[in-house]
């Protein structure tokens, strides 16, 4: 098979074919090959109000849990809109519009996103990911509770990803997706009627 051929097969398959999702279940999302990742969520600190010696003591207790358990991957998302793509676009057309009250329209535009994004710098959301392969069922909820505590015992705030959570978190991280409310489990759920 030819590169185009496989560019074009790749462009045909879903979002869920791509990351070789089974499912999310209500603690993880199922991979074909790579496990089952279980998710924690980290409540952010705001380093900015803390002490060096407070930094220095979350930046140790963050060493002492990744020392202590080597299965542990980090990731960490925006949990709220990226406005570059427009504060681009705005300074694009400013620099083309030569009608004056546009252009000022424009830059109030800019200031507006500006302003925006500032309140939203903060908006953070950093994840534990654990990846099970072949752990027998009935120790897998004691493993992930023996994992949450010791996230708590070293001051964190820590809260086991559920089926919901796992669902805006992939909104979040594949489509920059952080409005909407409720998530489908297949596309165009919403619009299915029962007993039609």
């Amino acid at each position: 098979m030819s590169r185009k051929e496989k560019k074009k097969q790749k462009q045909k398959l879903s979002t869920r074919q791509l990351i070789n999702a089974k499912g999310i279940t209500d603690y993880c999302l199922s991979t074909y090959g790579h496990g089952d990742l279980v998710y924690f969520i980290i409540k952010p600190t705001n380093i900015s109000v803390l002490s060096e010696a407070s930094i220095s003591a979350r930046i140790y207790a963050l060493m002492t849990v990744l020392k202590g358990m080597a299965e542990i991957e980090m990731c960490c998302l925006n949990s709220r809109e990226n406005f570059e793509d427009n504060k681009r676009f705005l300074r694009n057309r400013i620099e083309q519009e030569n009608n004056p009250a546009v252009h000022k329209l424009l830059e109030a535009d800019l200031t507006f996103l500006d302003r925006i994004q500032v309140q939203m710098a903060t908006a953070r959301e950093f994840l534990i990911i654990i990846r099970l392969r072949n752990e027998k069922e009935s120790e897998v909820f004691s493993y992930l509770n023996r994992i949450e505590k010791t996230l708590r015992e070293q001051g964190f705030s820590v809260k086991r990803a559920g089926k919901d959570d796992i669902k805006r978190l992939l909104a979040v991280y594949f489509e920059q997706n952080v409005t909407t409310e409720k998530f489908e489990d297949f596309d165009g759920e919403r619009w299915i009627i029962l007993g039609d």
